[in-house]
């Protein structure tokens, strides 16, 4: 039997079906990664995109409103959005939410147009679009759409015939764009999106989904200290209910008296306390009956993120979340007492030591993320929050983040965020290095993303696969640079491979070579190289710094 209408609650389904085939295939889709580094995230994106969507439309219940589903759908996924591919699928359910929302059914028709929308949508929000990615292969189910659409009234059919049309043009992706053709992939953005088509079949056939199975959260750093806690555990005798979690971003130096005192009054309302203080970052882990206690205590240090609480007794406490909600109203209102300020400025940043010069130079607020884990359009609207200023740079860092940064830039009300484009760590720093207080908006603006383009940057990684890529050899397990424009060169040494980098981005102009070693590398190794560099270039100036960047043992940059 044919079905010709869909409506909310079937709509309902589909999507929570499409969302969880997504998380299903999200590792695969990761793997699609053009370049074979340690971090490929586009299907991580994606996912956490449509799951913040997924968490909206699951409260709603089983029988919305279209209206309802449509601003869920839309809401959800614009302020989850993350990454290049997470915000071009957000817009692309705006879109389709828009020419939708305010019917009560949807036929063929309304479907193709609502399609068409949403790649409408979608290309508008790209600056410069590149054919072969995610919006190639929406457009081709857009215009198959609109080709069905007057005659074919079986949805099931239309909805089949819609995705065997996208599934060409996926395979196509590769003879659009040479470098997808060359690492063998196609393009992960595009499969991504079919995948959610196809679960979204699923869900329209009647397959069932558990909501319980969609779980719209981050994925979960297991830390040791975390591990070992949690192994100890012994549920059947719980003295202190409650599992409580955060990160205390301090305000002032953290001293060892301040240690001291703090881990005394957690000892007072609970036990399994760690205490971990690094410079102006103190990680919290307690249990205790009383969380509202220990926030409220921790807030008097500084302002708090990451919090968690788990109720390790499986109860309900309302005067809990009342109590914890209290703390965190009185630090927003006493942030506004602050004066206001005409400037401040966020980056992300990944490390220790990438915060640390960041903040060194100014910045007021760091959103923890980068290419491992891009943050999402939410967290840089949580980050605005936070910053008590007229006028706020922001710095992505990355070119996987600027989309998200600037939806942000759309939503932010009674400030100007202002983002700054920069793709990489160094990037950043430069630009806000450049920032002169005396000058106007719009003159710092140009002079910081003027000079931020002079800086060449290498992030030296290691290779996950075997693959060819800008005429480059690369094997399993090397040593591999990117550069600001692809592969600069890959070996099987570490240093080695790094000053081949080097030597790749230097000319006549450059002056000032700077180093970042990460997590996975030491110091004296990064001044082993730099010492080579400065053996070979001996009129240039080297300096090196901490990074603690995950994933990239260097990044360097030549100014």
């Amino acid at each position: 039997m044919s079905v010709h209408m869909i409506d909310a609650a079937l709509l309902r389904k589909m999507f929570l079906a499409g969302a969880k085939n997504l998380e299903a295939k999200k590792e695969w889709i990761n793997e699609l990664n053009v370049f074979p580094v340690p971090d490929g995230d586009t299907g991580t994106n994606m996912t956490l995109t449509i799951l913040s969507a997924a968490k909206e439309v699951t409260a709603l219940g089983d029988n919305p409103s279209m209206e309802d589903l449509a601003k869920a759908i839309s809401s959800g996924s614009l302020r989850g959005a993350r990454g290049n591919s997470g915000v071009i699928l957000s817009q692309l359910f705006r879109g389709f939410t828009k020419e939708i929302k305010y019917v009560d059914q949807i036929d063929t028709m309304i479907l193709a147009n609502a399609l068409k929308r949403a790649t409408e949508t979608a290309y508008k929000a790209v600056m410069k679009p590149k054919e072969g990615t995610i919006l190639t292969v929406a457009k081709g189910i857009s215009d198959k759409a609109q080709e069905l659409c007057e005659e074919e009234e079986d949805l099931e059919q239309f909805i089949r015939k819609v995705i065997e049309y996208g599934d060409f043009v996926l395979s196509r992706t590769p003879e659009m764009l040479p470098v997808l053709k060359q690492a063998g992939v196609v393009d992960s953005g595009g499969q991504g999106l079919m995948q959610v088509l196809r679960g979204s079949l699923d869900g329209f056939l009647g397959k069932e989904i558990r909501v319980d199975d969609i779980v719209p959260d981050q994925p979960k750093k297991q830390t040791a200290d975390a591990v070992m806690e949690r192994s100890n555990i012994e549920t059947a005798d719980i003295k202190f209910g409650y599992c409580t979690e955060f990160i205390i971003m301090t305000e002032r130096p953290f001293t060892e008296y301040d240690e001291m005192a703090f881990k005394s009054f957690l000892e007072s309302i609970g036990d399994s306390i760690v205490c971990v203080a690094d410079e102006d970052v103190v990680k919290i882990h307690v249990h205790t009956n009383h969380p509202g206690q220990a926030i409220e205590r921790a807030l008097t240090y500084g302002s708090l993120t990451k919090m968690k609480i788990d109720n390790m007794r499986e109860e309900h406490n309302e005067r809990l979340i009342k109590d914890a909600e209290k703390a965190v109203q009185q630090e927003k209102e006493k942030r506004a007492a602050q004066p206001r300020k005409p400037v401040g400025f966020i980056s992300v940043s990944a490390g220790a030591g990438l915060t640390e010069i960041f903040q060194g130079l100014g910045v007021d607020y760091l959103i923890e993320g980068g290419q491992t884990m891009n943050p999402s359009t939410e967290d840089v609207l949580n980050a605005v929050d936070q910053v008590n200023a007229d006028v706020i740079y922001i710095f992505p860092n990355n070119k996987n983040i600027i989309l998200a940064a600037e939806q942000a830039k759309s939503l932010v009300e009674n400030k100007q965020l202002i983002v700054i484009p920069s793709k990489t760590i160094p990037q950043g720093i430069t630009a806000m290095i450049h920032f002169v207080p005396e000058k106007s908006t719009e003159e710092n603006t140009e002079a910081m993303i003027k000079e931020m383009q002079r800086v060449k940057t290498g992030q030296i990684t290691y290779a996950v696969r075997d693959t060819v890529i800008d005429g480059v050899e690369i094997h399993k397990d090397d040593i591999m640079a990117v550069g600001d424009q692809g592969i600069l060169t890959a070996g099987a040494k570490l240093n080695e491979t790094s000053l081949e980098a080097v030597e790749a981005m230097i000319d006549e102009e450059s002056e000032l070579i700077s180093i970042y070693y990460g997590a996975d590398a030491t110091e004296e190794e990064a001044q082993a190289l730099a010492d080579q560099i400065t053996e070979k270039y001996p009129m240039l100036e080297v300096e090196v710094n901490e990074g603690g960047q995950p994933v990239y043992y260097y990044i360097i940059s030549v100014e």
